[in-house]
């Protein structure tokens, strides 16, 4: 009997790998489940309970770590806004208790103490008064306040439903919205970060990019009561001497920001909401500046030099967190070899396989003193044998929303649906890409020159992103390393104009992918993984 089942095992496998099927992802797609969707579900699972479990029991908002169970965050509380909203759809709460709990937060934060408008960075979370954040820093934090409302209108957009407590949420939320008063923060035709009502305009700080605060000016600029005018972005984000790039860095090119990108966090907090696919303006494309930001970031820890901080494929991501000196913002020009595991699990839209190679190392290997009730603690130092203890709201809620990002696509469709972020965006001069057909989506690994796509572990197929520009067929054929072509996965097929997927099933191995519309043609090595290792 035993023979007999493993004869029909194989004989199954067999069938599989002399096969080869493909369907458009946009067809339905049972989900499946195996080893890679229970690690993303147990991860996202696990983190969203900070948000849950350890909210402050009175306000519902989000501590800002888990040492300081009475400071609650703004922004980190945005972000966790977004995490209940992953968890209602994937049925870790009802819809009823998350819309309870985001009742009670914007219950707690219309009495909040509020700076024209805006909140400041930390809350009491019994009170609502104000809890200092620096000598100066008393008063309204625009940039914590956008990452607040950010969350507060994805919330607006996902319980759209006819019960009358969604209705009232949706109003209250409509109603805190529309107070903000961006325009009162622009000064002398800047945007500022802050205001006290001691300190006045003593901190100073000018939003100038490229970083974290691309966010702000959506909403300032999509405002429906209070919006700055464009200028204000173009004098203040544009000006600065770290706004454009142009370097390449390991084969990766960089067109916005500081030397060799900055911490990972700049590629999240503002596009937990914004697909960076969808845009583009006249200095970049937004999704292959996350990407090559990632992939430099990567490319850095894999570095030899930095074997001494035990760094390695299963092994990277810097980005602002606790560290052994108690907080930095790491970079690869800030690098003590302290990992964040927010830093590679938050770009899981960018770089899925790689992303994963570190959850499954963190979890199999650290997984015993580094994974706690809220997921993973917040950062850790290999070659100090440092290990941290606490968990911050504003690295935990982008693990959450970033995976589900890339699951399923939740939060970035939410964002489409909200009217304002498109007309921040319009004013920026930020639109959606006219990609050229190809496979706009991908960069090779730096040291091997192929792409590594791996199958997507909800689906338990390949899916393969690429564009069409024009109305001309499609043809996209597979070929072996001899040069030999092993099968066509489309063939002379029509498709609409715009970012396309292709769910297929193949062998595991390294090929060559060509597509062709008519006289344009791209050909790319990519190496196809069924499973994660780490090397």
């Amino acid at each position: 009997m035993r023979l007999l089942k493993l004869l029909l095992f194989f004989s199954q496998v067999l069938a599989w790998l002399t096969t080869c099927s493909a369907q458009s992802a946009n067809e339905a797609i049972p989900p499946v489940a195996n080893e890679y969707s229970e690690y993303l579900e147990t991860v996202q699972k696990a983190t969203f309970r900070y948000f849950r479990d350890f909210a402050h029991p009175v306000s519902g908002l989000a501590p800002e770590r888990t040492a300081t169970p009475n400071i609650v965050t703004t922004g980190g509380s945005g972000f966790g806004i977004m995490a209940i909203i992953v968890a209602a759809d994937r049925r870790w709460v009802t819809r009823a208790e998350a819309v309870q709990q985001l009742q009670k937060m914007t219950g707690f934060l219309e009495k909040a103490d509020r700076f024209h408008g805006a909140w400041p960075h930390w809350l009491d979370g019994n009170s609502g008064k104000v809890i200092p954040f620096s000598e100066h820093d008393n008063g309204g934090d625009l940039v914590e306040t956008a990452f607040l409302v950010n969350g507060l209108l994805s919330a607006r957009a996902y319980f759209d439903g006819t019960a009358a407590a969604e209705k009232d949420l949706r109003q209250r939320i409509d109603k805190l919205w529309r107070e903000v008063e961006w325009d009162w923060y622009v000064r002398d035709g800047k945007l500022l970060w802050h205001w006290s009502p001691n300190h006045a305009w003593k901190m100073n700080h000018p939003l100038r990019g490229h970083d974290e605060t691309l966010i702000t000016y959506v909403l300032a600029l999509g405002s429906p009561t209070h919006a700055i005018k464009p200028e204000v972005y173009q004098n203040t984000y544009q000006q600065s001497d770290h706004y454009t790039n142009g370097q390449t860095y390991f084969g990766y090119k960089l067109l916005l920001g500081f030397p060799m990108g900055g911490p990972l966090f700049f590629t999240h907090y503002s596009f937990l909401s914004l697909d960076p696919r969808l845009m583009q303006d006249e200095q970049t494309n937004y999704w292959e500046q996350n990407r090559n930001h990632t992939l430099i970031n990567r490319a850095h820890c894999l570095q030899p030099r930095q074997a001494m901080f035990g760094y390695g494929p299963g092994n990277w991501g810097l980005t602002a967190s606790d560290d052994y000196n108690f907080y930095d913002a790491h970079s690869p020009t800030n690098d003590n070899g302290t990992i964040s595991p927010t830093a590679a699990l938050s770009s899981f839209p960018y770089t899925p396989y790689y992303s994963m190679q570190v959850l499954r190392n963190l979890y199999l290997r650290e997984g015993n003193r580094f994974f706690g009730p809220y997921g993973f603690y917040d950062a850790y130092n290999k070659g100090l044998n440092w290990y941290s203890n606490q968990y911050l709201a504003i690295d935990q809620g982008p693990i959450v929303v970033m995976m589900e990002n890339y699951r399923s696509g939740l939060l970035w469709k939410l964002g489409e649906k909200t009217p304002e972020l498109g007309t921040g965006l319009t004013k920026m001069g930020i639109k959606k890409p006219a990609y050229p057909t190809g496979f706009y989506a991908y960069a090779p690994d730096f040291r091997t020159g192929y792409i590594d796509l791996w199958k997507h572990p909800d689906w338990g197929a390949y899916v393969l992103d690429f564009a069409v520009k024009g109305t001309g067929a499609i043809t996209l054929a597979v070929f072996d390393e001899a040069g030999r072509e092993v099968r066509k996965l489309i063939d002379a097929k029509t498709y609409p104009e715009g970012m396309q997927q292709l769910a297929f099933q193949f062998p595991d191995g390294k090929y060559e992918f060509e597509l062709v519309q008519g006289a344009d043609k791209q050909r790319v090595k990519i190496s196809l993984h069924q499973s994660v290792d780490n090397q």
